[in-house]
């Protein structure tokens, strides 16, 4: 968890909401009903994209 102060905060996708510091950076990740949204939610796989 970071210290830093969330700015802003947008549901990229229904259930998925991001928080953004004041320069726009991505701080946090929150995922609501992740257990219901995945096989498997002892396991986590993921994918940066460029």
């Amino acid at each position: 968890m970071s210290d830093v102060p969330i700015e802003d905060s947008d549901e990229e996708k229904p259930g998925v909401i991001l928080d953004y510091d004041e320069h726009g950076n991505i701080i946090g990740l929150e995922i609501l009903d992740a257990s219901k949204r995945i096989d498997n939610p002892r396991s986590l796989e993921y994918s940066i994209s460029t």
